[in-house]
């Protein structure tokens, strides 16, 4: 009896401790020193200081409805009612969503970029990959529409997790932009999961997905089966381009395939030769620019019929 309680503890030991640790990695993803993000893209050249600096902005702070402050940028060079907010990716901050921004200020734009919860300058205590991220992004949207003032026109640019973020919040809350551009996201969180797990971890995803996620709903107060993009991307009635890198071996680049396929009435796929995750636009800018314009051209500046 002793020896059977003995390993029936110990068994409980290690389940309970892999759960704590698999949530713990979730809700608590490292993230990217937010100096060296800065000095990257700067060396880079993605961002200038100077430049930056020049163009008329303002710092907004954005009330969440979970009870921290979002902290959001607000740049208008352009006198017009076009606006595209930047959702950036997991790990990084609105300094990475610059090199997005003076696309779209070049092509007449106003932009909006923020810090995701538990990112940046905002608040928020854990990450939870596209969950309460897409109620933050309502927000946002709201904020923007409320401060411009109709008519507006909208577009949002999400990057990998802000990019899973933007398809649940257009899919699941209201279709509520007018254009959408999905840059690496996943298709369903569990699957992504699941395909990590196996090639990082060399573990049989089916015995450790459902004691992580038993943990995230007690911890976070969600489930992982509740982030997938593909369930909801049949209600997105606008247009959404989706961009992938080919040898993008994170998310693979058949999650933004899946979705393309799924999604009804306009829409453009462009899988980018160059680069790995998240990185179309710096491996392959003359054609991300290209497919941009093409984009623009064909569902925003004369778009089709209703």
């Amino acid at each position: 009896m002793k020896k059977a309680f003995r390993t029936l503890f110990v068994l409980l030991f290690f389940w309970v401790s892999l759960g704590l640790y698999f949530t713990n990695r979730l809700m608590y993803m490292k993230k990217k020193d937010e100096k060296l993000i800065l000095m990257r893209e700067k060396e880079a050249g993605r961002y200038n200081p100077e430049e930056f600096k020049a163009l008329p902005k303002r710092d907004v702070d954005i009330p969440s409805p979970f009870g921290y402050t979002i902290k959001a940028l607000l740049v208008e060079p352009h006198q017009t009612n076009r606006y595209v907010i930047i959702s950036h990716g997991v790990t990084e901050t609105k300094i990475n969503s610059i090199k997005y921004a003076n696309l779209f200020l070049e092509r007449g734009f106003n932009t909006l970029i923020y810090d995701h919860r538990r990112h940046g300058e905002s608040g928020g205590k854990t990450t939870s990959f596209g969950h309460y991220e897409k109620f933050d992004l309502k927000t946002v949207v709201d904020w923007l529409k409320t401060e411009i003032g109709p008519p507006i026109e909208l577009g949002i640019h999400g990057e990998s997790m802000g990019a899973a973020t933007m398809l649940l919040y257009a899919g699941l809350l209201e279709d509520g932009a007018d254009f959408y551009i999905a840059d690496c996201p996943f298709s369903d969180f569990k699957e992504q999961l699941a395909y990590l797990i196996k090639k990082d971890f060399k573990l049989i995803p089916g015995l450790l997905l459902p004691i992580g996620d038993a943990f995230l709903r007690l911890r976070d107060k969600y489930s992982i089966r509740h982030i997938s993009p593909i369930s909801v991307i049949e209600n997105i009635k606008h247009p959404v381009l989706f961009i992938h890198s080919k040898k993008d071996d994170f998310i693979l680049p058949s999650m933004s395939k899946d979705l393309f396929e799924q999604k009804k009435g306009p829409k453009m796929l462009y899988i980018a030769e160059n680069g790995r995750h998240a990185q179309s636009f710096n491996e392959n800018r003359a054609d991300y620019e290209r497919v941009i314009d093409e984009f623009l051209q064909k569902y925003v500046d004369h778009p089709l019929p209703s």
